[in-house]
């Protein structure tokens, strides 16, 4: 049972993954700015004085957009290093997008998940204001 659930999980992930990857590639071509990039990034934790741990993701992705709109797509593997836990190698992805709905105003949203026994995500959506 646990192990159909988990290659469920899989196969749903991989196809979130590879359809948001396809969409991103069919919408390439009507992207003025478009392009891939590397966007490794570290992240610490810690809460208080206690460290909780840190992850390295080493991502792939491709940015496009058009006149308001923008998006991105990116994935690759993370070490994740949770304090005093053997560090392990899994594989992030996050795709998300913007949409400025006024001169100085815009709202940004994204979805990301990291592989592992138990699957990970998150959900971000923000507002952006300049002066």
């Amino acid at each position: 049972m646990y192990l159909q659930k988990t290659l469920t999980l899989s196969t749903m992930i991989k196809q979130l993954v590879f359809g948001a990857a396809a969409g991103a590639l069919a919408l390439a071509p009507l992207s003025a700015t478009a392009g891939p990039y590397l966007n490794p990034e570290f992240n610490g934790s810690s809460y208080g004085d206690d460290h909780l741990g840190a992850s390295l993701n080493l991502d792939v992705g491709y940015e496009g957009g058009e006149g308001a709109y923008s998006y991105f797509i990116q994935g690759g593997p993370v070490v994740l290093m949770p304090n005093g836990v053997e560090n392990e190698i899994e594989f992030a992805a996050k795709f998300g997008g913007s949409v400025q709905v006024a001169e100085t105003v815009g709202v940004y949203g994204e979805l990301s998940g990291v592989s592992g026994e138990e699957f990970a995500w998150g959900s971000k959506v923000g507002l952006k204001y300049g002066f």
